[in-house]
């Protein structure tokens, strides 16, 4: 494409020192019998916790949009909040960059074709698919999305362990650090 790329702030380094100070994003697809799924993610390097998403049957704009924008909601960022993806197309291009500018946002990308500059979200979409997805056999895009929101609300952010968070589930760990901040 020939949108203007974004300067790679993390390089490598996915640690942060508090929530909502960096994101990290990607897009997955998933099979079903009816045709692709496809999957935005948007993740608080603070507590690894999936904080937006959306489901699609297209490689959409408006998706990843409408992630970030669920995951504004969710949390209510504050001005200077890094989101970290990859140099897709949907990144890139001028919707995107003006959601980012309305809320005084920061992109980052990643290096060109370099999946490792954004290890977060590749390990996320390793756990839904070896955990839930590769152990399913979709019929429809319904019912893959019904799976894939109960995976991400009920179990992923809820109950999933993370040697990362001292094997707390991204739940259990922000409300371990509200808790340590109230006291």
């Amino acid at each position: 494409h020939s949108h203007p790329v974004a300067k790679n702030l993390l390089q490598r380094d996915f640690t942060t020192d508090g929530p909502d100070k960096t994101w990290v994003s990607d897009i997955t697809y998933v099979a079903t019998a009816r045709g692709w799924l496809y999957l935005t993610v948007f993740i608080d390097l603070f507590s690894r916790m999936v904080v937006g998403w959306a489901l699609s049957s297209s490689l959409s704009t408006k998706m990843v949009l409408a992630a970030l924008t669920r995951g504004i909601r969710n949390r209510r960022p504050g001005p200077g909040l890094i989101i970290h993806s990859d140099r897709g197309v949907q990144y890139a291009c001028k919707d995107f960059r003006k959601l980012l500018n309305k809320h005084d946002f920061v992109q980052s990308m990643s290096r060109k074709g370099d999946c490792w500059d954004n290890a977060v979200v590749e390990s996320f979409f390793g756990s839904l698919k070896s955990e839930r997805v590769h152990w399913r056999s979709y019929q429809t895009r319904e019912e893959a999305r019904a799976d894939i929101v109960e995976y991400i609300t009920m179990f992923y952010n809820s109950h999933r362990l993370h040697s990362y968070l001292g094997y707390q589930s991204p739940d259990q760990f922000e409300a371990n650090g509200r808790m340590a901040n109230a006291a």
